[in-house]
């Protein structure tokens, strides 16, 4: 943390810059790295523990599994792509919904205590793959011309304009679509943190200062705000997939 002169270490984007765990010039992996491996490792471990082996009856890990599973494909899917069209995009929406909400849960975990999706290049990639399904799919379901109309919305109906709302259209849907889908995610992340640690070291901070009662606010604010947290990092997931379902819904539209 830096020092602003006053004692109060303030933080800032140094608060989500790790020192390297290993780098060797060719090969670098910090602890934001390690964190979204370990991520994948607990998805990949639960669902396999909860659908490897399957039973009627099921257990307890494979109930909660079953629900999880249960809500992203009817909730979110079948809302969104309805149930003949999305079912074979569940098992990448329900990838990316559990995926965003565990990486962005460390942020409240001792030890952790970071969201993976502060870090920007985390929700590009994902923001990219969402990408690279919608933008084939509409030239597939389209064919060439067809899936230039319904990305830029070109229709002979609007007249003069049309142009004009092509260009838009255009613009919005293969550039700004993808950037805004990535930094939704990472902002809320990154405001999020922020306001985690202002107010964590402030408690810490107003204690060491002898301010007694500002430190106890300070304190309840941090619980206040991880609170918040966790139903932000839930909502975050939701959204992220929700949009992603949107647009793919928009790729097999018959007009955009």
């Amino acid at each position: 943390m830096s020092d602003n002169g006053c004692g109060f270490p303030a933080p800032g984007l140094h608060s989500f810059l790790f020192e390297p765990i290993a780098d060797f010039g060719w090969f670098y992996f910090n602890k934001v790295m390690l964190l979204a491996l370990i991520t994948t490792v607990i998805i990949c471990w639960f669902f396999y523990v909860a659908f490897g082996r399957s039973k009627v009856v099921p257990g307890k890990i494979q109930m909660i599994g079953e629900a999880g599973y249960d809500f992203v494909r009817r909730n979110i899917v079948y809302e969104t792509l309805g149930k003949r069209e999305g079912e074979k995009y569940v098992p990448i929406m329900v990838s990316l919904f559990f995926f965003i909400w565990i990486m962005n849960v460390w942020s409240v975990i001792p030890l952790a205590q970071f969201p993976v999706g502060s870090v920007i290049a985390y929700p590009i990639v994902l923001a990219a793959i969402v990408y690279l399904i919608w933008v084939p799919l509409t030239f597939k379901r389209h064919g060439f011309v067809g899936g230039w109309k319904n990305i830029t919305g070109y229709d002979n109906s609007l007249g003069p304009i049309k142009w004009l709302v092509s260009f838009i259209e255009f613009f919005s849907n293969l550039l700004v679509r993808p950037f805004t889908h990535a930094v939704r995610l990472f902002a809320n992340m990154f405001a999020g943190h922020l306001m985690l640690v202002m107010f964590t070291v402030a408690s810490w901070y107003l204690l060491n200062s002898w301010m007694i009662p500002a430190a106890g606010v300070s304190f309840v604010m941090t619980m206040v705000m991880i609170l918040f947290e966790l139903f932000v990092q839930a909502v975050q997931a939701y959204v992220f997939v929700l949009l992603a379902c949107s647009y793919i819904q928009g790729a097999l539209a018959k007009q955009h």
